[in-house]
Order: C-alpha cells, then sequence, then structure tokens
C-alpha cells in the first residue's frame, strides 16, 4: 500500500501516489504546446488537447452527441435513462451529478460562496453571479442570428430563437400537449402534478409559476388581510412596511424574468409599485395583535403577515 505522508490517503499503485503528491506541491508538469496550459497529469493534457483539435471520441449510442471524455458521455446518457445516483440527504431529492447535488445542498444551508463586487448581493452559484453582473454592466454578449436582439443569458437566446420557428419540441407526456420552451412545459406539468412551488413570504398563497407569484405581488391584494383586522399599527409601521415591499419586490425579481430588461426598467418598476403601495394604503394598517412600535421592523411586517 502507498501512503500520502500529507492527507493519509492510500493508493494500490506508486505512479497513483505520485501524481496524487502533485495536488499538494501544486507541480504541473505537462504542458500544452498550443496555449502554455499546464497540467498535474497527462491524462488531463490529452483530454485538453481536444479542446484544440475539436476530437470527441466518445458517442451516445442513443443520439447523435459526442463528447470530449467518457466521464461526459456517462452524464449525458443518464438523460436517456432518468437514472439519478446522487440524492440529497436532507430532503431526498435526485440528481443526475454530483456537482448539481453540491449546488442544490446550498439551499439548505443558506450558504452563498459567490459575491458581487458591485454591490453586497451574493449567490450560491457562481453562474448566477455571472448573469447577475450583467446588470451592472449592460452587458448582452448573446444574439439572434435572425433579429440581431441581444440577450444577458444564452438561456434566454435559446427560447427567444423559437419565436422564428413553428416548432414545438417539448410535449407533455400526459396530456400530449407541445410547447416551444422547456420552461413553458416544466410550469403545464404542473397543472397535472398541482404542484405549486412558488409561495409569498408575506402570505400563505402558492403558484404554479414564478411570474403568477409576480403578478401576485404587484395586485396589492395581499395587504387586505392586514387591513381587515382590529387593532391598528401605528402609521410609522405603514411607512416602514412601503419600504420594505419596493426592497422586496427589487430583490424578489427572478433574474430569469429580467433577462431583457435595463437597471433603469427596474428601478422605474420598483418605483411605481411603491407609489401604488403608498395610494393603497390611506388608513394605518390593522392588526389583530398588539404590536409595541419601537419593535417593529420591516422583516417583524413580513411575519406578523405570515401569522395572520
Amino acid at each position: 500500500m502507498n501512503t500520502c505522508d500529507i492527507c493519509n490517503k492510500n493508493f494500490t499503485r506508486r505512479d497513483s501516489l505520485v501524481v496524487h503528491m502533485r495536488v499538494h506541491t501544486g507541480e504541473k508538469p505537462y504542458s500544452c504546446d498550443q496555449c502554455g496550459k499546464s497540467f498535474s497529469d497527462n491524462s488531463n493534457l490529452t483530454v485538453h488537447k481536444r479542446i484544440h483539435t475539436g476530437e470527441k471520441p466518445y458517442s451516445c449510442d442513443q443520439c447523435e452527441n459526442t463528447f470530449t471524455t467518457s466521464s461526459h458521455l456517462n452524464k449525458h446518457k443518464r438523460k436517456h435513462t432518468g437514472e439519478k445516483p446522487y440524492s440529497c440527504d436532507q430532503c431526498g431529492k435526485s440528481f443526475s451529478q454530483n456537482g448539481v447535488l453540491n449546488k442544490h445542498k446550498r439551499t439548505h444551508t443558506g450558504e452563498k460562496p459567490y459575491s458581487c463586487d458591485h454591490c453586497e448581493k451574493a449567490f450560491a452559484r457562481k453562474d448566477k453571479l455571472t448573469l447577475h453582473k450583467r446588470i451592472h454592466t449592460c452587458e448582452k454578449p448573446f444574439s439572434c442570428n435572425q433579429c440581431k436582439k441581444t440577450f444577458k443569458h444564452s438561456g434566454a437566446l435559446t427560447e427567444h430563437k423559437s419565436i422564428h420557428t413553428s416548432d414545438k419540441p417539448y410535449s407533455c407526456d400526459k396530456c400530449e400537449k407541445t410547447f416551444n420552451r422547456s420552461s413553458h412545459l416544466t410550469e403545464h406539468k404542473r397543472v397535472h402534478t398541482g404542484e405549486k412551488p412558488y409561495s409569498c413570504k408575506l402570505c400563505d398563497k402558492h403558484y404554479i409559476s414564478s411570474s403568477d407569484l409576480s403578478k401576485h405581488k404587484k395586485s396589492l391584494g395581499h395587504l387586505e388581510l392586514m387591513k381587515s383586522c382590529n387593532n391598528k399599527v401605528p402609521t410609522s409601521v405603514s411607512i416602514s412596511f412601503i419600504k420594505y415591499e419596493e426592497v422586496y419586490i427589487k430583490e424578489e425579481i427572478k433574474e430569469e424574468e429580467i433577462f431583457e430588461e435595463d437597471p433603469l426598467s427596474i428601478q422605474m418598476r420598483a418605483d411605481n409599485i411603491e407609489e401604488n403601495i403608498k395610494q393603497e394604503i390611506e388608513d394605518p394598517l390593522s392588526c389583530e395583535q398588539n404590536y409595541d412600535e419601537d419593535r417593529i421592523d420591516n422583516i417583524d411586517i413580513g411575519h406578523h403577515k405570515i401569522e395572520i
């Protein structure tokens, strides 16, 4: 047995231990002769070179997709088989890739390791941070080759392209209804399952889609619960709630819903929402519970509404 004297990991072969030691030393003796990138293992260099040559020696026997590595092919095959070997130990949800499972686990831990250097917002996933940064830079690197419209996200471009064709490649396996966008199919399936994954944090309503949730927030209908109560919440708390709702709306607009909006239009939407709330609240908000005015803050208002 060959054991690493730094981390005590064991290897059956001596050469495997030699390669492993480079993890600790940082040694990368194998370099690409085309771009200069270096690697600790010769096999990784071999795979890397396929980026330059375009070679994809691993092909799927169920479709025409080809891949540079066998591991990528194995991951792809799970799309055909439906295999999801990686399970979350907290909620039981399963995934086809370990990396996706690790990202999912952050929804339980609340970990957000990727921070924006333009503002204080943080994200659980690096790709979400990259997308978010384009709000600050106004960058739209993905353009349609038919109408030249540009987008911040490749997924938005892919879905946009369906406008130019009559294709509806996504079909429901329950009712055979077809859709030109995968997101529309996903939302439609919830009609059959009854799933409503989008919930309002200020009341007890649940929705099939994020767009329905957004409409609910803008309708201000959830304010009626507070208005119908007996005891009065102080006017200063009403103003505090207005400010909370303004921030809440800004933060809860999902990235996928603002692909085509610039920061100015987002600000205008938030300003309009705030103005609507001010017009709606002519009298102090009501509540069936008594609160000390000095104790109530923005978050207390949100919790209060959930408790009603």
